[in-house]
């Protein structure tokens, strides 16, 4: 199979990008800068000079592709208001622009990569593909509400007959992660955590291996117009924050911050979030965490494609060994 890739010098995407090259498929990947792109050169993928705003380079991409892989996405919780075009751009107008021109170069299957996120707060539910949220509650966060908006983007492709699969993964985790998670999962390892805040947020949280295995059955075996969560385990925050610092041998955060006192910081909010290593907007990451829950099953996957990801003990304790090395 000749697949094209966007996001291959991604956390998801170089996963995705590595497994295709594993088991014999040719990739193609769209790359801002083939001089970052060393470690997808030397899977002996194709690289495409561009971004998801250059339409001439995804239409050179997907040219005698079967396959297309959307992965890329702009992933950040906490951003600025001047950084909301750019999000919106790539999440939104990248994702347009990616399948309308597989769709124009006759591509037989195109694989999206969604989120949970896209449900928003299930309020303690634990829901399934077929959850819609209401959008009188609004969004959580603007990364939620782009993520929202490709999803229905795709949904109506769909509906016009696109060859479309969508995988949704929860959070995913492993070695490699850049984004807050990741941060917050090193402070744990090396016992930098200054504190606990929002330990009743809820996750289904997933190994990056696992993402990239269930993204590539999502395609292979999900059925065209279907949409399948791929988790992990379903946690809060603080559970599996005690639960890496368990398998780290070290002690948890003694003090958990009150949200009220969080939310008190939002004037002073530049410095308590560099503090934290955290995104500046601080008051954008109260609303994606304060008595939210990302949670959703992924049975449908497990029955459907026999996705068997790993526990979050196994996950977390090669997350951590990696992390040492």
């Amino acid at each position: 199979m000749k697949a094209f890739v966007t996001g291959g010098t991604g956390f998801i995407g170089g996963t995705v990008a590595r497994k295709l090259r594993e088991r014999g498929d040719q990739v193609v990947a769209l790359v801002r800068s083939p001089e970052k792109a060393a470690a997808l050169t030397a899977l002996g993928c194709d690289l495409v000079p561009g971004d998801l705003g250059d339409e001439a380079a995804i239409a050179r991409g997907v040219e005698g592709c079967d396959s297309v892989f959307h992965v890329a996405a702009m992933y950040e919780v906490g951003i600025p208001a001047s950084a909301r075009p750019a999000m919106y751009e790539a999440n939104v107008r990248g994702t347009e622009r990616v399948l309308d021109a597989a769709a124009g170069a006759g591509v037989n299957r195109i694989c999206y990569v969604s989120t949970i996120n896209v449900f928003g707060n299930t309020h303690g539910r634990v829901v399934d593909e077929r959850y819609h949220r209401d959008e009188a509650e609004g969004f959580v966060s603007y990364y939620d509400e782009t993520k929202y908006r490709s999803h229905q983007l795709v949904l109506d492709r769909i509906a016009g007959g696109a060859p479309i699969v969508i995988a949704q993964p929860g959070g995913v985790y492993g070695a490699g992660d850049h984004s807050v998670l990741g941060h917050m999962l090193d402070q744990v390892r090396t016992g930098k955590l200054p504190v606990m805040t929002f330990p009743e947020a809820g996750f289904n949280l997933l190994h990056v291996e696992d993402a990239g295995d269930g993204i590539l059955l999502v395609h292979d075996k999900g059925r065209i117009g279907e949409a399948y969560v791929l988790g992990g385990e379903i946690t809060t925050m603080g559970d599996g924050i005690r639960k890496a610092a368990s398998l780290s041998g070290r002690k948890p955060p003694r003090i958990t911050m009150p949200t009220v006192l969080v939310k008190m910081s939002i004037p002073i909010a530049p410095l308590v979030t560099r503090m934290m290593g955290l995104p500046p907007n601080l008051r954008e990451l109260i609303t994606a965490a304060d008595g939210v829950t990302y949670w959703a099953t992924d049975a449908k996957a497990r029955q459907e494609l026999g996705y068997a990801p790993r526990d979050l003990d196994t996950g977390l304790t090669q997350t951590l060994a990696a992390l040492e090395a």
